[in-house]
């Protein structure tokens, strides 16, 4: 009650000062304010919001009144309007006829528009009317001023190189923090493993804070199963095997043994992949490993780079992985028996010592399930079977359809017979150059092959188990 009075009392003694008062709606024009913010785990979000609003409402002191808000939290600029929430909104508005504002007003320009945005948005808000006021250019943008155009241009360039720099100097600091400090940078632990406090921090701002150092600690109840898995691939056990013994024995796997940072997954089992994943992982010799993964940006449609990009996660070659020069956590293996172990999953010596070679490999498709098939050594020559997602590590379905076996080199007679038109000169390389140049692929079903695409492929699993074999 106090403040209200107060709030008051400050309010009429401004007024008998003779300083001019506030506007009124009628007396200017009505504003939509955009704001943004995006790393709202670092940031207070009420203050970011004050200080943006603040900015802008200082700017149409005089001219309107802002009436209409539109602020995201969470989202980069690097997006797109049309990908931040409240952005799109505000786009939408512009095509009511009755919208409650006239114009637009930003809060800050590098933080609402990034790279060729502005440039590639104002064709739309001229198109509906709308001006756009920014605090760097002391008012509205007008396009027919050079001055303001140069201006969008470098406030453009500033805040690429502001996110370019954030970029390089995060990326260099963490690069150097994994190798010389081995320091434990984040994302949860990897299975086997669980975070404990290591000391205080080392940035002293975030120490006295009462922010801890972290490391990475074995799992009394995970780390034995990480080490039987290296065992048991170390005597030559198949990691299908391996699979199928853990979910015999009814062990939880890794979504399942946390579920509350899990909870979006609803697998209860373990899985070739995840099997896979830890047996390739360097972090259990001791050593923390940075840089295994990257995230790339590619544009929703190329020919149309401003509807925005999509991130894509995707694996970096083990050449540019950072790993710390010394041990820094319990290893769970030795390096030795990690190296063994990813010279078992990468050599599969044959009978004979000699290597096989599988012409059709990627280009075989199953017209039952609609599947790839698998390249499969059989009576000794190269063939192809699709097993219709069953696997060793899987329980045999009782309901599910008989194997299907398609031989390579009666395979290749009939390609031969059907592309024969493209040319005399039809050896089996120039064959399967042939369909991977033009994108095609062999369908194969019980009666005999197709020759497509793989959008031609209808699956069709029959709902009898039988045995489906071409020979």
């Amino acid at each position: 009650m106090t403040s209200a009075v107060l709030t008051d009392w400050a309010g009429a003694g401004r007024r008998q000062t003779g300083r001019k008062r506030q506007p009124r709606i009628s007396d200017g024009l009505r504003f939509a304010f955009y704001g943004r913010m995006s790393t709202k785990e670092h940031q207070d979000q009420q203050t970011s919001y004050l200080w943006q609003h603040e900015n802008a409402s200082e700017l149409v002191t005089g001219h309107g009144l802002v009436v209409a808000e539109f602020f995201d939290v969470g989202y980069s600029r690097r997006l797109p309007w049309s990908q931040r929430p409240k952005a799109r909104q505000l786009l939408a508005a512009l095509t009511d006829p009755n919208r409650p504002f006239d114009a637009i007003v930003i809060g800050e320009c590098e933080r609402a528009f990034y790279g060729n945005q502005f440039t590639d948005l104002m064709p739309i808000f001229a198109r509906y009317g709308v001006q756009v006021w920014l605090p760097e250019l002391c008012g509205p943008y007008d396009p027919g001023n050079p001055v303001h155009d140069l201006a969008i241009l470098q406030l453009s360039a500033q805040s690429r190189r502001e996110v370019l720099r954030s970029r390089f100097r995060t990326t260099a600091a963490m690069r150097g923090q994994a190798r010389e400090q081995g320091r434990y940078l984040g994302g949860r632990p990897p299975y086997g493993y669980r975070l404990t406090e290591a000391g205080p921090h080392p940035n002293r701002a975030d120490a006295r804070r009462g922010r801890r150092r972290l490391r990475l600690d074995p799992d009394p109840a995970t780390a034995r199963v990480v080490t039987w898995m290296f065992t048991q691939r170390l005597t030559g056990r198949s990691i299908a095997s391996i699979t199928r013994e853990l979910n015999e024995n009814h062990v939880p796997c890794p979504s399942d043994e946390d579920r509350k940072r899990n909870s979006h997954r609803t697998n209860e089992t373990w899985s070739l992949r995840s099997v896979a994943a830890i047996l390739e992982n360097p972090r259990y010799t001791g050593h923390e490993v940075w840089n295994r993964q990257r995230t790339d940006r590619e544009p929703i449609d190329p020919a149309a780079p401003s509807r925005g990009y999509r991130e894509v996660l995707r694996w970096n070659p083990a050449s540019e992985w950072v790993i710390s020069t010394r041990v820094v956590h319990p290893p769970l293996v030795s390096e030795q028996d990690f190296i063994a172990v990813q010279a078992v999953r990468s050599t599969r010596p044959t009978a004979d010592g000699k290597p096989r070679v599988y012409l059709l490999a990627g280009l075989m498709q199953c017209g039952l399930c609609g599947r790839r098939m698998d390249a499969h050594w059989v009576n000794h020559r190269p063939g192809y079977r699709c097993r219709h997602g069953h696997s060793s590590a899987k329980p045999a379905d009782a309901t599910r359809p008989g194997n299907l076996y398609v031989r390579e080199d009666e395979t290749l007679v009939y390609l031969s017979g059907q592309l024969a038109c493209l040319g005399a000169d039809l050896n089996q390389h120039n064959l399967v150059k042939q369909l991977r140049d033009h994108g095609m692929t062999i369908i194969c079903g019980v009666d005999g092959w197709m020759l497509g695409t793989v959008a031609d492929a209808t699956p069709q699993i029959p709902t009898q188990r039988r045995p489906d074999r071409l020979f």
